[in-house]
């Protein structure tokens, strides 16, 4: 996927809110370690886990002093990563796919989203429940997001050529107003602006397809893997804590996003509703049996055929487990 492609679903959720950075609660009694921990985007429930792992001062227990940036349409998160500035970021597979082809010396090394969080939206009247029930239908979308549709497509014998792809701005109004019949977007997000405004809608998620790309992925480079191991265990260490209490109590976490960034235009149901969406797209029987945030060699290689499809020629060196496995040891 393109950038682009990405900021089309990413513009939908910005808010006027400037760059807030925020530090893990509570004063550590020995010297901490600062590091940076760079997001994928503004500041929503999307992180909440994080948000969690701040408040508690789960990184504080590890001896870190951890700031969250935010990232945007003007900040986006490998360079911090590739220059040091961030020991960690939020990224996705087909992202650090693409910078690695360039030369950044990433590695993935914890999968927080177990299925990708693209659907395809339409409304309960006239459901698309199947890509075959693609065919002959008027789909809103980036046309830069077309290798998405693309690889649905060939994952599922159906032709691309016999579905209207219709370019639409990233919002809900052209699949209410009936310009389409269904829209491709985040499960996070456009299904849950309609559902707020009670627009009776359902989701086709793509990772029931076949479409297997990991997403809210932690990248660090090889260096640091290297040379600041024990730092990344403690992130990710505080990570888990934070998205294993958010598994407890999505609505709580909720309500934290909004209380830590009251400028960031956050509106609790929404941001409650898109907590318990997140729950199933992170949590699975992977991660009951192995811990938040895991990956296999299975999913790697799930990966690899879905990132071909989308012109990303990758290995499962991509990919390093070494650090998860200490963190659940």
């Amino acid at each position: 996927m393109t950038q682009p492609a990405h900021l089309t679903r990413r513009f939908f959720l910005q808010t006027s809110a400037a760059g807030v950075a925020t530090a893990a609660a509570g004063v550590p009694a020995f010297a901490a370690t600062s590091v940076n921990f760079q997001l994928s985007w503004l500041h929503s429930v999307q992180f909440g886990g994080s948000y969690i792992a701040a408040k508690k001062g789960y990184w504080t227990e590890q001896g870190l002093d951890v700031s969250l940036s935010q990232g945007g349409p003007n900040a986006p998160v490998e360079p911090p990563v590739v220059s040091g500035t961030a020991l960690v970021g939020v990224s996705a597979a087909d992202y650090t796919a693409a910078a690695v082809s360039q030369g950044a010396p990433f590695k993935i090394i914890a999968v927080a989203m177990q299925k990708n969080p693209f659907a395809i939206a339409s409304l309960a009247a006239n459901p698309v429940n199947t890509p075959a029930d693609l065919v002959g239908k008027r789909i809103g979308m980036a046309v830069a997001n077309t290798p998405v549709l693309q690889a649905l497509c060939t994952l599922n014998n159906v032709d691309i050529n016999d579905i209207e792809i219709v370019p639409t701005q990233y919002d809900p109004a052209p699949l209410v107003s009936g310009q389409v019949d269904c829209l491709l977007c985040w499960e996070t997000d456009l299904p849950v602006a309609m559902t707020v405004k009670g627009v009776d809608n359902t989701t086709m998620l793509m990772a029931d397809h076949g479409y297997a790309l990991h997403s809210q992925t932690y990248i660090a480079t090889e260096e640091s893997i290297a040379n600041q191991r024990a730092d990344l265990v403690a992130l990710i260490k505080g990570e888990v804590m934070g998205w294993n209490d958010y598994l407890n109590d999505t609505d709580a976490a909720a309500a934290l996003t909004v209380e830590m960034f009251p400028d960031a235009g956050l509106d609790l149901q929404t941001q409650k509703l898109q907590a318990a969406r997140q729950v199933p797209l992170m949590f699975s029987d992977l991660t009951a049996e192995n811990g938040f945030g895991w990956f296999t060699d299975d999913t790697v290689s799930k990966n690899i055929e879905t990132l071909a499809l989308l012109d990303h020629d990758v290995s499962a060196g991509l990919w390093d487990r070494s650090i998860l496995e200490e963190v659940h040891g």
